[in-house]
């Protein structure tokens, strides 16, 4: 099978589109700027905040991910095939994607001066280093890149795209990627989001790269969580802290 031979899919927005990014938007919001609106009453119930943290994001993400997957399976049928024509390349991609990450936010780093670590990434690590490996796995390897790919890189280019210039888009998706990840948690100063823009342009990239390909930019993206959260499993906490 060759590229040539699989149809074509037209990137025009949908309804499961709207109600996909609405849902993603309308919680992301909540989250970052009003987050006891979250789930009323659940520290009542999960007396351990970390615990009642993770409940919330993986609801949040099981929701938008079950979405994003109606909204785009026929996209991910399509592409997973599209990648499957060429495995060898497809599979070197993948860590050279993620070693382009790793440099380009070192070069970053050298660029804007010390990093300071996110409000974001310090809760990341809080649950990773307090929660074991088959609960967090699901959620930051699978489940949120996929919906983070969906939404910052099928719609904020593929689809956004055909009304706004590519490189345009590109900007969108990566400023947009890197000020969710912050938004409502601290000021937008540019050693936090350094590693931020820094993902975001590379997986950026790889999607232009490959022809408006999100399950290449979303394996991608899922290696890099993987390789973080093994990481951050095998430093032993009191050096994390």
């Amino acid at each position: 099978m060759n590229r040539a031979a699989i149809a074509p899919l037209p990137y025009t927005f949908s309804r499961r589109d709207g109600f996909a990014a609405g849902f993603y938007v309308v919680f992301v919001l909540i989250f970052s700027y009003a987050p006891g609106l979250g789930i009323p009453g659940l520290t009542r119930l999960i007396p351990d905040p970390l615990l009642a943290g993770y409940v919330v994001n993986l609801v949040f993400y099981l929701c938008a991910g079950a979405l994003a997957v109606w909204a785009s399976w026929r996209f991910a049928v399509r592409e997973t095939r599209i990648l499957a024509t060429r495995p060898w390349l497809t599979l070197a991609i993948i860590p050279g994607g993620v070693f382009a990450m790793l440099l380009l936010t070192a070069v970053a780093v050298l660029v804007s001066g010390p990093p300071e670590t996110a409000v974001n990434q310090e809760a990341v690590q809080g649950l990773v280093v307090s929660l074991p490996p088959l609960l967090i796995i699901p959620l930051l390897v699978v489940i949120a890149p996929f919906v983070e790919e969906y939404i910052f890189r099928h719609l904020l280019i593929g689809k956004l795209s055909r009304y706004l210039n590519i490189w345009a888009c590109c900007a969108i998706s990566v400023v947009l990627f890197a000020g969710i990840h912050v938004a409502g948690k601290e000021a937008l100063a540019l050693p936090v989001l350094m590693p931020y823009l820094a993902m975001g342009a590379v997986l950026v990239g790889i999607y232009v790269w490959a022809g408006k390909n999100f399950i290449l930019s979303y394996a991608v993206h899922a290696a890099k969580n993987l390789l973080a959260v093994l990481l951050t499993y095998a430093i032993p906490a009191e050096l994390l802290g």
